[in-house]
């Protein structure tokens, strides 16, 4: 099949399609995960910076950002979460 030739995502229609709660394979995995995919929009200066302290660090950059907003929720420093996950990443990397 030709790249020209796969049909783009808005080609699709998806007015009959279940929310993953009535998915059972996929509900099994957000479950297992503890996860959800979301659409987040951030500014690039921002995901450039994750992207470049998780390559560093050979971690994830989703991950990064995952832990810096946990820790913020509970009080701790941004700065202070992102330089830890990076430290705690480096050692299990």
């Amino acid at each position: 099949m030709k790249a020209n030739s796969l049909k783009r995502p808005k080609d699709y229609d998806f007015t009959d399609a279940k929310p993953v709660a009535e998915t059972p394979a996929l509900k099994k995995l957000q479950a297992e995960y503890g996860k959800e995919r979301i659409t987040i929009r951030l500014n690039a200066s921002v995901l450039a910076a994750f992207r470049a302290e998780a390559k560093a660090a050979g971690a994830s950059y989703q991950t990064l950002i995952n832990e810096a907003l946990k820790k913020h929720l509970l009080g701790e420093d941004l700065v202070k979460a992102v330089r830890d996950t990076i430290k705690r990443e480096m050692r299990t990397g």
